[in-house]
């Protein structure tokens, strides 16, 4: 016979094992399976009486001082409560794989050492991202740790990145632009979509909420997303005439240029998922729509625009990760000037030999 009891959660873990806990108002206990089963109802009793003694595995235990208790006291902390909702969810399920792995959540976090990290690190070099991913995680924790004094040392500041792209995500090229044009013309969604991330060079979680409301004077006005809740970059980027070419020719939303098939506006990873869609259907399996950001960078830098104004439409507030965006542009553009320069008809004082023209005192030859 099937019942339920109250209080009683069910988990699935990335093994597909079901995992039972009761939970009600304070954190949750682990219970012993199957349902029904004598251990599970005495657990069940334990845990509704409020008793310490439950007995629980490690994996609904936590010890104090562990790594796993710092974790529980970093997420409770107004510093992990003012990152942005997306970055809580990424950090925190890297932080509780960090504690499943071979049990670590149960040790001294006091005693990690960066040798212990990098061994980590090391199993991840396959995936350089999501190890560097980690890493980063990690020190957070740790820093959060120091200023909370719960420990005097960060060992993952000791630890070093590994290696990845070092161009990042593939730059469009202007054949690739152009491949996507033809596959989708002026009036399609996926066109708007270009166009939007092309002519404006933010991020999809700022263009799925770009609207007419944002439109004022033939000006973009709007609050970057990504760091408004710590430090907001509020944006003011002109509608070039191309740009609004376009958003007059395609069917809008309401409240944003971009919406689904439902005429819902698209969730930042829905969005992703779709743009990846459409470039797929235009043969292009490694562009995306973080590329258009850099191709639009790069072609600022192409037209000899300076890093400062380049930053003025991305939004960037260091110039690093503009000059990485930039670099092969900024080198055509420089390579380019320099052999106009080269090129062009010499004047008669340009042709002069320049040892003739200097006299031992170090200073130009006067004519006679």
């Amino acid at each position: 016979m099937k019942f339920r009891l109250k209080y009683v959660a069910e988990d699935v873990d990335r093994h597909g094992n079901v995992r039972l806990y009761y939970r009600r108002n304070g954190p949750k206990v682990r219970l012993r399976g199957p349902t029904g089963s004598p251990e599970f109802l005495a657990d069940y009793r334990a845990a509704a009486a409020g008793s310490k003694e439950v007995k629980t595995d490690k994996a609904g235990r936590v010890v104090p001082k562990s790594f796993r208790w710092l974790c529980v006291q970093y997420f409770q902390s107004a510093m992990f409560q003012e990152l942005d909702p997306r970055t809580q969810k990424v950090r925190r399920s890297i932080l509780e794989r960090f504690c499943e792995h071979k049990g670590d959540g149960d040790k001294p976090f006091a005693q990690l050492l960066p040798r212990h990290i990098r061994v980590r690190r090391d199993e991840m070099a396959d995936r350089p991202e999501a190890a560097n991913g980690m890493v980063k995680a990690v020190r957070q924790l740790y820093r959060y740790a120091l200023r909370y004094d719960h420990h005097d040392d960060n060992p993952a500041e000791k630890v070093e990145y590994l290696k990845g792209n070092p161009d990042g995500f593939h730059s469009w090229t202007l054949a690739e632009i152009e491949k996507y044009e033809e596959a989708h013309p002026i009036g399609t969604p996926a066109r708007l979509a270009l166009a939007l991330a092309l002519y404006t060079g933010q991020r999809r979680a700022d263009l799925v909420v770009l609207g007419k409301q944002h439109v004022r004077d033939g000006w973009l006005t709007f609050t970057q997303h990504k760091g408004r809740n710590r430090k907001p970059v509020r944006m003011e980027i002109p509608v070039i005439p191309a740009l609004q070419r376009v958003i007059d020719a395609t069917p809008t939303g309401d409240l944003t240029f971009l919406v689904t098939a439902f005429n819902r506006p698209f969730t930042s990873n829905g969005f992703g998922n779709r743009f990846r869609k459409w470039c797929d259907e235009a043969g292009l399996q490694n562009c995306s729509v973080h590329g258009l950001r850099k191709a639009a960078a790069a072609r600022l830098a192409e037209q000899g625009c300076t890093e400062q104004e380049i930053m003025s439409i991305t939004g960037h507030r260091t110039s690093k990760e503009v000059t990485r965006y930039t670099r092969a542009a900024s080198q055509k553009t420089r390579a380019e000037s320099a052999l106009r320069r080269l090129s062009r008809e010499q004047t008669p004082d340009e042709s002069v030999p320049l040892l003739a023209a200097v006299v031992p005192g170090g200073t130009k030859s006067q004519p006679k």
